[in-house]
């Protein structure tokens, strides 16, 4: 019998003898194992878990026109294509126009997107009915269809007419008693509209402003402050606002030395809604004109939007079905969805913004910072547990280790009393626990992929990804932890003095 056969057959040997308390030990390092190799597992898939679940609160970078150029489906495209197509997610288009509903008399906000896109970078939307497939279907909000009593499978005529009706005669539409009816921007170039009545002497008589799609509060103020509607009566056509030059809508030759613009004050803090109502009446044509150049289509109602947030006062419809009922195809804003960190991000940020694509691109603070915070909290508590866990299995190990040597005190004062040397008390002793740290690695190492997927199936909701590397690692953690765990133990051993004990002392 070799040496190497005769060592192995003591080791187990000692171990058989001993199956109480060796499997104490046996079960402490495979628990430890299990522990670390189920949250190495689950650290080192977090940030791809955790990036899954902060996608599901929204968008965490917004692309924009950088305010020269209009944003088009190219600009795009080729805006998307710098950011790797692994980690894009989703990327829904927006365009935002105001919609009146004619038979109703009122105006919302209506949106033209991809909804296809849509279900992946907000998959928080809750939608009653189902999302827009066909053309002219639409997905109102909650909040619209409680106020117009509208339900799945509602049929609505919307129409649309431009923000900035510029007639070529708009002077020749100014006589005595004329209606004239005109629109423009204002803030996030939402457009309000504006009409007013003409006196016998071209005086503008009465005035009414439809500013419900501005900031509410503030920008919608321009249709109900009576101060600021009253400055209009009795002035005439064209106006400017107050210290911002001619006004960016006047007719030609409106603003002249024979001529001059009368300017109005703008309302505390809503300078942009104030410059709209000034542009709509200086656009301004005949009520007839402007009714005549509104294109008005019918739509079905084929889901309601709940959110519990500003999405609801939005009328949704297919990018397509806006483009036909506007003539515009330019894109306000494109929602993407980036499965990467906040420096990746910045990364790609910085690149759109350097493709002189006339794209800017801005990063959703509120959802990027959250995830950096929460995935660098979650790894650290990750980690905190995994080094706890080993301790204590050491621990273990190391008492149920020194328990079998006060056993085996008489005999190893025996063996070193027949000549035993040190070096081979510690051999087999530090074989003992590298048998049961590389038993119970392997044990560890299959029940922690266990323990990782249970973890993350009912935490995360998904399947964890398999680490091939992590098995042989956990072993070789395993069959480390225990050869430090037996250190003390080994030493107890070999200063055994084998006088005393053979005394029974």
């Amino acid at each position: 019998m070799t040496k190497r056969k005769m060592f192995l057959r003591m080791i187990t040997a000692s171990l058989l003898r001993r199956r109480s308390r060796m499997l104490i030990a046996l079960l402490s390092i495979a628990v430890g194992a299990t522990i670390l190799s189920g949250l190495v597992t689950i650290y080192y898939d977090v940030p791809r878990q955790m990036g899954a679940q902060f996608r599901s609160y929204g968008a965490n970078m917004i692309l924009l026109a950088d305010g020269k150029t209009e944003m088009t489906s190219e600009s795009l495209e080729k805006a998307l294509g710098l950011i790797p197509e692994s980690e894009l997610v989703g990327a829904a288009p927006y365009r935002y126009v105001r919609l009146d509903m004619p038979s109703r008399q009122q105006s919302f906000t209506g949106a033209g997107t991809d909804f296809e896109q849509v279900l992946k970078t907000s998959p928080y939307f809750s939608v009653e009915g189902e999302y827009p497939v066909n053309a002219r279907e639409i997905l109102i909000g909650r909040e619209i269809a409680e106020t117009i009593g509208a339900k799945t499978g509602s049929s609505l005529e919307l129409s649309y007419k431009p923000a900035a009706v510029i007639s070529e005669n708009a002077e020749q539409d100014r006589h005595s008693g004329a209606s004239l009816s005109g629109s423009a921007e204002g803030f996030n170039k939402v457009p309000l509209t504006a009409n007013v009545e003409l006196d016998e002497e071209g005086r503008i008589a009465s005035i009414e402003v439809d500013a419900s799609s501005q900031t509410p509060g503030i920008g919608s103020m321009v249709g109900t402050d009576k101060a600021f509607l009253d400055q209009f009566i009795g002035k005439t056509l064209p106006l400017r606002l107050s210290g911002s030059g001619s006004g960016s809508g006047e007719s030609e030759g409106g603003d002249s030395e024979d001529n001059p613009a009368q300017e109005v004050d703008a309302v505390t803090g809503a300078t942009v809604s104030s410059q709209a109502v000034v542009d709509a009446l200086n656009s301004a044509v005949s009520s007839e004109k402007a009714a005549a150049i509104e294109n008005t289509e019918h739509f079905t109602v084929t889901g309601i939007l709940s959110t519990g947030g500003e999405e609801e006062s939005y009328i949704y419809m297919t990018l397509k079905d806006l483009q036909r009922l506007t003539g515009e195809e330019t894109l306000d804003v494109a929602e993407l969805s980036v499965s990467a960190d906040a420096e990746e991000l910045e990364q790609y940020a910085g690149a759109v913004a350097e493709s002189n694509l006339g794209i800017t691109a801005r990063l959703v603070k509120r959802v990027t910072r959250s995830e950096a915070s929460v995935l660098g909290k979650l790894q650290a508590l990750v980690f905190l547990v995994t080094v706890v866990v080993l301790l204590l299995t050491m621990i273990c190990v190391s008492t149920t280790m020194m328990a079998v040597v006060s056993e085996r005190r008489r005999e190893i004062g025996l063996r070193k009393a027949l000549g035993a040397s040190d070096q081979s008390i510690r051999k087999e002793f530090l074989g003992e626990g590298v048998f049961l740290g590389g038993l119970g690695g392997i044990l560890g190492g299959i029940l922690g992929f266990v323990f990782a997927q249970v973890v993350s199936v009912n935490v995360f909701g998904s399947s964890i990804t398999l680490q091939p590397l992590l098995l042989p690692i956990t072993i070789l953690a395993s069959i480390a932890i225990a050869a430090l765990s037996c250190q003390l133990p080994i030493r107890r051993a070999v200063a055994i003095d084998p006088a005393i004990v053979l005394k029974g002392e």
